[in-house]
């Protein structure tokens, strides 16, 4: 085996580790979404069971903000693998084989982001995700603080700060939000 079929080699083998990789993100990633919606339900189920369980509501933002960061990041890694591929990968195949065809070569990687539905579909998903992790958040803490009159300030201090994380992680939602079309 030559010098060039073995850097060849090495190449689809990484190629290989980067899709198992993305592959499991992929999983997680969408299982956390299941996660965070039975955590939902077994926190309201007993905030509402008893007005002095109210307070188990200043949980859900915790939840969101922790599982909703973990969402984003594994996103963001699931997109990076794929623009390492398109990007890095082929280009060092290309140079290693001569072989110019982007379409052939790793099609899917490129093939997938020209469906003409692509963005429509990103953007829903942005949707689903900013409802999911950061409105169900909110929506906690207004009933939190429509249903506890006057709690102490320490409490009424940590509902504001896990407003603004919320905030923050909506944004960095839409930061980290892969939109683009194309290569």
């Amino acid at each position: 085996m030559s010098d060039k079929d073995q850097i060849i080699e090495i190449f689809f083998k990484e190629y290989d580790k980067l899709k198992s990789e993305q592959a499991q993100r992929i999983g997680f990633r969408d299982n956390l979404l299941y996660v965070t919606l039975g955590l939902f339900a077994t926190i309201v189920s007993f905030a509402v069971s008893n007005s002095s369980n109210y307070y188990a509501l200043l949980v859900i933002p915790w939840v969101c903000l922790i599982l909703g960061w973990t969402y984003t990041v594994n996103d963001e890694k699931i997109s990076a693998i794929g623009k390492y591929i398109r990007y890095k990968l082929v280009d060092k195949v290309k140079e290693h084989t001569g072989y110019t065809n982007l379409e052939t070569l790793f099609g899917w990687e490129i093939a997938h982001r020209n469906d003409k539905h692509r963005k429509r579909r990103k953007v829903q998903q942005l949707i689903v995700d900013e409802i999911t992790f950061v409105f169900s958040g909110m929506i906690a803490l207004l009933a939190f603080w429509f249903s506890v009159s006057q709690p102490p300030l320490a409490v009424t201090i940590l509902s504001w700060v896990e407003l603004l994380l919320l905030i923050v992680l909506g944004v960095e939602m839409l930061i980290y939000a892969d939109l683009a079309e194309g290569r």
